[in-house]
């Protein structure tokens, strides 16, 4: 299992697509829904760039069960925690349970995508403390169980674990 965090655009998504290319039966489960059309248009840029050669799952919410239809794949990209608990939050799905069935269903073959949202200030309204701190407190859980760990820093994969 492999962890890739960093900031936006740090190209992170591109990192975990190159180092799945290599596999043989992929999986790739997307989390992103399109809210607007600039959401629109990175789901279609996210398509393009990983072509066909992914079997795509789509799901927003219970990533548990998606993980349940990919235990046979060689490899599965999970984009992105980030998103993911975004959708949970605006949907009013109780994000604890959700994290913990996600991690329960984890079949080790996953290379996992998430944001450092931590790294600035502390935010002035609760929701977005609440959303930092959840994100926060799923990539150390994904962090700890995960062979290798990559942030990424301008398109450079810098390998922490």
């Amino acid at each position: 299992m492999i962890l890739i965090t960093g900031g936006e655009r740090s190209g992170k998504s591109n990192f975990a697509i190159e180092l799945a290319m290599h596999k043989e039966k992929k999986a790739f489960i997307a989390t992103a829904e399109p809210f607007d059309d600039e959401m629109r248009s990175r789901i279609e840029t996210h398509k393009r760039d990983r072509k066909e050669t992914f079997d795509t799952f789509e799901e927003p919410l219970y990533l548990w069960k998606t993980l349940k239809m990919t235990v046979h794949y060689d490899t599965c990209v999970i984009d992105c925690m980030t998103t993911w608990i975004g959708n949970l939050m605006y949907h009013g799905v109780d994000s604890k349970e959700e994290t913990e069935k996600f991690l329960a269903n984890l079949n080790g073959n996953e290379i996992i995508v998430s944001n450092e949202v931590g790294m600035g200030i502390i935010s002035v309204d609760k929701m977005t403390r609440t959303y930092v701190e959840t994100l926060g407190r799923l990539n150390q859980e994904i962090a700890k169980i995960a062979n290798e760990v990559f942030f990424m820093i301008a398109g450079i994969p810098l390998k922490i674990k």
